[in-house]
């Protein structure tokens, strides 16, 4: 019994070739200026020197260079430390059917849909102390909060802005995986003891064994 092979028709490809063009075109050229400036001391136009390697060697040596380097690790770890599982707890508390899952799905996207530049401007009035909610209340409480005067008070104000607006999408993306998960799995691992065991692992700390599940 022989079996043939349909011939799969390459041609379709030159369809993207101009996109391909246009693409690679409006990024290599800017790629090779941003190159060529970073070998040359331009003093004027008209008077260009060539240093080579001088600006990067300058950039490696350069301590506020590094301390920005490691307050933007320090401030990454920090949202991943509170988005993840913010936006997992949020997701398991989810109404997983029914119109109170459509409704809590447009509720949490909503920050999700505001302009970055929009969602500054937000937060920058937010935390003012005179007409802001969240200014005047630490002001009230005793706090003397200050986002342009305190350099802490400016990093955690980032840190929750942050947090405000990309917690969702963590909360969304695990919300969609966990529906995917067919409802008969969630039925098995009720009947076995899954969660059960799952809750005393996270009570004592221990992973229990196999006798605690079946």
């Amino acid at each position: 019994m022989s079996t043939t092979t349909k011939p799969v028709n390459q041609k379709a490809w030159f369809l993207i070739l101009p996109v391909l063009i246009c693409v690679a075109f409006s990024a290599i050229v800017p790629l090779m200026v941003v190159v060529n400036y970073s070998v040359q001391d331009i003093i004027s136009p008209e008077r260009r020197v060539f240093v080579g390697t001088e600006w990067f060697a300058a950039i490696m040596r350069d301590e506020e260079l590094h301390g920005a380097l490691l307050r933007q690790i320090t401030y990454s770890f920090a949202v991943l430390a509170v988005e993840l599982p913010l936006g997992i707890l949020l997701a398991l508390a989810m109404p997983a059917q029914g119109w109170k899952s459509s409704a809590v799905l447009v509720i949490v996207s909503l920050s999700l849909l505001i302009p970055w530049n929009v969602v500054g401007t937000i937060w920058q009035i937010f935390g003012r102390t005179d007409i802001g909610l969240m200014g005047a209340a630490l002001q009230g409480m005793g706090i003397e909060y200050s986002y342009t005067g305190n350099a802490l008070h400016a990093w955690l104000t980032v840190l929750l802005m942050d947090v405000w607006h990309w917690t969702p999408l963590v909360a969304l993306l695990c919300f969609a995986g966990l529906r995917a998960i067919p409802d008969a799995y969630y039925q098995a691992a009720s009947i076995d003891g899954a969660v059960t065991a799952y809750v005393k692992a996270v009570k004592d700390g221990s992973f229990p064994g196999p006798e605690h599940c079946y």
